[in-house]
């Protein structure tokens, strides 16, 4: 089950990336985060976050490791628990205004976030029926993102 979102804001690349790189965020812009720790690592590949979330009603922890950071670029992180398996792709893209000003400042960024989960166990039988709940959770994560990135 997939989901993806595109985010474009008025802040410039190099930060929209610091900000959402530092994977701890996740509680200011994604509504059913309850929680994002560091539990080891200094925010680079192999750095691992303790997650937990509040999903249909029920809090749930995924450990979350960064698989791969492309500064600037790509930040990619893998979640899991008993239950699924969340794969978390980040990419960014320097935007320019159309205002004639030849792409010349700052710019803006648009960010694509893909969410990519796979249930396991018994979990993995009821996936069709859960995927309006995943889908409700990634239009208000894109809501929440666009809001959270606005006042950087």
């Amino acid at each position: 089950m997939d989901i993806v979102r595109t985010v474009t804001v008025d802040r410039p690349v190099d930060e929209v990336f610091t900000y959402l790189s530092d994977f701890t965020t996740t509680t200011e812009w994604d509504p059913g985060t309850v929680r994002t720790v560091v539990v080891s690592g200094d925010g680079g590949v192999g750095t691992r976050y303790r997650n937990t979330s509040k999903f249909l009603g029920r809090e749930t922890e995924l450990d979350y490791l960064v698989t791969d950071i492309v500064p600037g670029e790509r930040f990619a992180l893998r979640g899991e628990n008993a239950t699924v398996v969340a794969n978390d792709t980040m990419t960014f893209a320097r935007t320019y205004a159309a205002n004639g000003d030849g792409g010349g400042g700052d710019g803006g960024t648009t960010v694509t976030y893909h969410a990519a989960f796979e249930l396991k166990g018994i979990a993995r039988f009821v996936a069709p029926l859960l995927s309006p709940a995943f889908q409700r959770l990634g239009d208000e994560a894109e809501k929440g993102l666009r809001e959270a990135l606005t006042r950087l």
